[in-house]
Parts: structure tokens; sequence; C-alpha cells
């Protein structure tokens, strides 16, 4: 697919999209008229749709204390929320890997300072509310490859950690997120991070569940999906049962330099769209009990010399025993430069009642033979973690095994040890 099959401009795709949506998910006259008040169920809350990652989702992690008075760092930032809406937190991370075998280092370690909030300016409190979403971070490494080129470095055909990079200073989030027609729309506009609304499911989290790429958004199938990029998504509930999602976002976006973004999304119009539609049965068990398909497509990037591509991304979740979330996700792609054109993850996750946190998953892909050449062996992963959790700070020490290692022909097996450290305030 190239830019001449997509003549439409940014503007009319999106103002298409968006136009539909609406349409779908607005109540029809006939169906206001025939819900009584003392038949209408509680509004939709359309919020759910975010990732684990997003913003909302990190400050429900955020430690309060139970009495404010006993903790005056509390006690201030309560008073900020209920006066002016402002809610925010702090965390620090540190990830760190050993691999058994490497064509380079066989060692990396990293860390990453994380300032984010939410400012509700808008309707506070309401159902229809907005305000401005933001995190700041600081990525860094310790050691010379950093985490994110750990897997390139071993020989390994993805990334056995996707998030903990060497970037320094940047902007992942800054945008609007505001909710419309009672809650049954979520609408977010700015700077954004693609994975926070895309093919989302509760253990792809790089900072607090699965490190591996393979477990996250489109199972290592979807290329050039980018972090602090200038976009849009709006998600809506169809009915009681489906939902529709719809986002685009900038391929030439520069976190560490936002300000180049509105000339690289409105200049080179190189983007990345995706569509999903799932099903749950009941709102509330939207990421607890899941069924969607993502249809995504990437421009050509000329100046980074990247194909074109699209492909299609499964994600099923089943909760059992209200505490063991079962997953099968699958993906497959044509270009974009994914590291994977054929994807298929099973596995589970299992919360204990402290909050400890088990994960175990398995994975077999098809790396991508227009990067590494037809002759790419396929790769067969595992990973297991066990997350430690207090509240505040998190200790997950973590096994993957990775087996035929594409870019590493001399080794059947690599074993990585992980260990992921998090504080919070």
């Amino acid at each position: 697919m190239t830019k001449r099959d997509l003549p439409c401009g940014l503007g009319a795709q999106f103002t298409a999209v968006i136009g539909v949506l609406l349409v779908l998910v607005s109540p029809s006259p006939a169906q206001q008229a025939e819900t009584t008040d003392a038949e209408a169920t509680p509004p939709a809350d359309s919020s759910q749709f975010i990732g684990p990652d997003a913003v909302p989702r990190l400050l429900e992690r955020v430690p309060r204390a139970e009495e404010a008075a006993l903790r005056p760092w509390d006690a201030w930032r309560a008073e900020l929320k209920r006066d002016y809406g402002l809610d925010f937190g702090i965390d620090y991370h540190l990830v760190g890997f050993a691999a058994t075998g490497s064509n380079g280092d066989d060692d990396s370690l990293g860390g990453v300072f994380r300032f984010f909030g939410y400012w509700e300016w808008v309707n506070r409190g309401a159902t229809d509310a907005g305000g401005l979403v933001f995190k700041l971070e600081q990525r860094h490494s310790v050691t010379r490859v950093p985490p994110v080129e750990f897997g390139t470095e071993i020989g390994y055909a993805g990334l056995v950690q996707s998030t903990f990079s060497d970037q320094g200073y940047r902007v992942t989030n800054l945008y609007w997120k505001q909710k419309c027609l009672d809650g049954r729309v979520l609408v977010f506009a700015g700077f954004l991070d693609v994975t926070d609304y895309m093919d989302v499911y509760l253990l792809a989290s790089p900072w607090y569940g699965f490190g591996n790429l393979v477990f996250a958004t489109g199972s290592a199938t979807i290329g050039s999906l980018p972090d602090g990029a200038l976009g849009m998504m709006v998600a809506g509930w169809l009915d009681e049962n489906f939902y529709l999602a719809a986002g685009l976002a900038d391929l030439n976006a520069d976190p560490t330099s936002i300000s180049n973004g509105f000339w690289t999304l409105f200049h080179e119009r190189e983007t990345v769209k995706s569509l999903e539609i799932g099903w749950v049965p009941a709102h509330e068990r939207l990421f607890l009990d899941n069924v969607h398909v993502t249809i995504w497509q990437a421009d050509e990037r000329d100046r980074a010399g990247v194909p074109d591509g699209w492909g299609i991304a499964f994600s099923a979740v089943h909760t059992v025993l209200d505490n063991t979330m079962l997953f099968v996700r699958a993906g497959w792609s044509d270009g974009a430069n994914s590291p994977l054109e054929s994807s298929i993850s099973f596995g589970f996750g299992h919360l204990r009642r402290n909050e400890d946190l088990v994960g175990v998953g398995l994975n077999w892909g098809q790396p991508n033979r227009d990067l590494y050449g037809d002759d790419a062996r396929d790769q067969v992963t595992a990973e297991l973690f066990y997350r430690f959790t207090t509240p505040h700070l998190e200790i997950t020490p973590s096994l993957q095994l990775l087996v035929h290692p594409t870019l590493n022909p001399t080794e059947d097996v690599i074993a990585v040890f992980g260990l992921r450290i998090g504080t919070k305030l």
C-alpha cells in the first residue's frame, strides 16, 4: 500500500471516523423516549478504554494515606485535587538484564523517572468532564547498551524490554482528554502514546507486567508504534457489549523535541492509523473479559527509509476465579519494519491477595523476512515473572527464554535474567 492508495487528507480521514463513531454510539430519539428515569442504567464510563500505563490508570496506583493528615504530602495533594482539579504522581523505575549468550555485551541496566498527572478543567467530576493529561520523563541507561536495545545486542529479533531507553528528557503525554455523550465516548487530542489505547490488555505493561514486546501491543507485529506523538483517538460504546476505537498518530514524532511535532505531522503527513472493534459481556468487564480485533496501517516514512505496511491483531482474555486472567493473542503484518510477521501468544496472570502478580507467557514468532532474510529462524519466547508489591515499592524478578534467536545462530537457547524495581509517591 502506498500513499497514492490513500487520497484523503488527514482532516478528512479523521473527521469521517469521528462522525461515524458518534452516529453509532448516539442513542436514537426513539430509544431516548422509551427510557424513563426509573429504567435508566448508570452512565457508561468511557475512561475504561485506556490501558494500564495511561496516566489516569497510573494515578489509581499512587499510594495515598488513609488519613491525609498523617502525611502532609498526601494532604497537600488532596487539597490540590479538591480545590483545583489537579492530581499528580511521581515514580522511578530501574530494570536490569543479564544474558547467558550474546553477540556483544551480556548485561544491560537503565532507569526512568516520571512525573505525571491530570488537570480536570471542564465539568469537574461530571460524566462529560475534560482536562489536560501530562507525563514528563527522563530515560537513561547505566550501561553502554540500554535495555530497549538489549534484544538486538544478544541476537534476538525483537525487544526483551520495550521502554527503557537512553533518550533523556522527553514529553510522553500532553493531550486533552474529553468524555462526551454522557460518558459513552472518550476523545484524546494532543501528544499521545499509541499503546495507551491500541490493542490494550492489562498484562501488557513494561512497567508492571510482561517486559517482552511479544506480550505487548500487537504481539511484536506492529511496526513504528510512536509515543509522545501528535495525534487523536476516539473510543465509544456501541451498545452494552460492543465498542469501537479509532486512532491516528504522527510516525515521525520526536518526544525529546515536541515543538517539531506539528511540522512533522502536517507537512510530512506520515501516520499510523488504527481501528479496533471489541466485545465484552458488560462494560465493567472491559479488560477482564474481552475479545477484540485491531486493524492498523502505517505510511511509508521517506526520511527514515521505512516502508509502509498494515496488519491485524487479535486478543482474547478471560478472567476466572476473579484473580486469574487467561489470554490468547496473535498478530500478522505486511511491511512497516515490524520485528515479527506472524505471532501467537498465550499465558496467564495470577493476582494474589496481597496484590503480588505472577505472569507466565509463551510465544511463537516468525521474524520479518524483509528485515532478517528468508533464512531467519522462527523464534519461541517464554517469560515468567513475579511482582512483589508494597504501597511504595514493587520488585519484579523475571526470566525470559529465547529459543532459536534469529540474529545469533550459534545459540539455540538464551536465558535472560531480569530484575525490575519501581518506587512511587
